[in-house]
């Protein structure tokens, strides 16, 4: 039996039910449930199979834009565990997950840490911290000169490189985000706590769809 049907389906590949699956996240059973629902809109919304693809991901976050050009492709790949560009269902909810606000913060220092490290050499350069600093700045719709960005990205890059190696390390951006919480504060969306009778905005706002009613 599917998590929803009794028919196969490659969109609950490797989700036994609501139950299994939620026992892996931060989700409840009900929470799994709705965020189904929400599931199929966004699958829908541009490919009607089932699976979500990078372009319905990004159609979904387009309320913001400016965080959708830095974060949407980045996240998408995260959560595309499989590694086949798309997620199926099991594939959306854990990566969802890490954004409840019942995550433990540890997780979320982790999952921040993966977004920012870009190349993906186990820690952030400064060339990723400035992208990191840009989208912060744009995504708050603050517009600096690039003098003052450079000189933010300075001071930013010497207070997290607290060993002075020239890149900051798993350790230094806990150290840093413990002292500097706002760093990890896009980690949470006290949205998906209320899915079961609201759905998140930063979801649906979709330009294919509607998805919000």
């Amino acid at each position: 039996m599917g998590c929803f049907s009794s028919k196969p389906s490659k969109l609950f590949l490797g989700c036994n039910n609501p139950a299994d699956l939620a026992l892996g996240t931060s989700f409840s059973v009900n929470e799994v449930e709705a965020l189904y629902e929400l599931f199929k809109q966004i699958s829908s919304s541009v490919i009607k199979d089932g699976l979500i693809h990078k372009e319905e991901f990004q159609l979904a976050l387009s309320e913001n834009t400016k965080r959708q050009n830095f974060f949407a492709e980045r996240i998408f790949d995260m959560f595309d565990s499989k590694k086949d560009g798309v997620l199926e269902f099991g594939e959306f909810v854990k990566g969802l997950s890490v954004f409840h606000p019942n995550t433990p913060e540890e997780e979320k220092i982790d999952f921040a840490f993966e977004l920012y490290d870009f190349n993906q050499m186990g820690h952030i350069g400064r060339e990723e911290v400035k992208l990191m600093l840009i989208a912060i700045l744009s995504e708050s719709d603050t517009d600096l000169s690039d003098d003052v960005i450079e000189a933010i990205l300075e001071k930013t890059f010497v207070d997290a490189d607290t060993n002075r190696d020239g890149k900051i390390d798993r350790d230094d951006w806990k150290d840093f985000v413990c002292r500097n919480p706002a760093m990890i504060k896009m980690m949470t969306l006290p949205y998906l706590k209320e899915i079961t009778t609201t759905f998140p905005s930063f979801i649906f706002h979709s330009k294919v769809d509607d998805l919000s009613t």
